[in-house]
């Protein structure tokens, strides 16, 4: 449980459920996603390894617009793809949400100037909810059942 609480400013949640959009780069999704795998140590024990998958959806189409993977959560790694997703929505003509859970990265007064340095709106989930970021949820899911 990587949740540490209330340690920034919680945004509202803006986008309500309401993930349709028919304008592509007006709502963009987040979240950080866990994955294990084994590797093989120097006496040929098996050991569990981490990595973080940090991606920014389109909820237009469900494209990732982009994405970092670090072998820690990483708030350096989000805040890049972070940049990298606001620059490629700057083409949106009207004002852009990213919406994400209420992640400690998300709280950070860094990630959220940001946001108002772009006029982007911030949205976050209710607490515990996962319903209110179900696309991304829904990616998650469909690729670790890949995996």
């Amino acid at each position: 449980n990587s949740y540490k609480g209330t340690i920034g400013r919680v945004a509202k949640n803006r986008i309500r459920r309401r993930f349709y959009t028919s304008i592509p780069h007006q709502k963009v999704t987040t979240d950080t996603s866990e994955f294990k795998y084994y590797e093989r140590d120097k006496s040929k024990q098996l050991v569990i390894k981490k990595l973080y998958l940090d991606p920014f959806l389109d909820m237009f189409n469900g494209e990732i617009l982009s994405y970092r993977i670090s072998e820690r959560p990483n708030a350096k790694a989000i805040m890049d793809a972070q940049k990298e997703a606001m620059d490629r929505t700057d083409d949106c003509p009207y004002r852009r949400t990213f919406h994400s859970d209420q992640g400690w990265v998300y709280q950070m007064k860094a990630y959220k100037k940001q946001l108002t340095k772009q006029n982007i709106f911030q949205s976050m989930s209710r607490k515990g909810n996962c319903f209110d970021n179900s696309p991304m949820e829904n990616f998650f899911g469909l690729l670790k059942q890949e995996m």
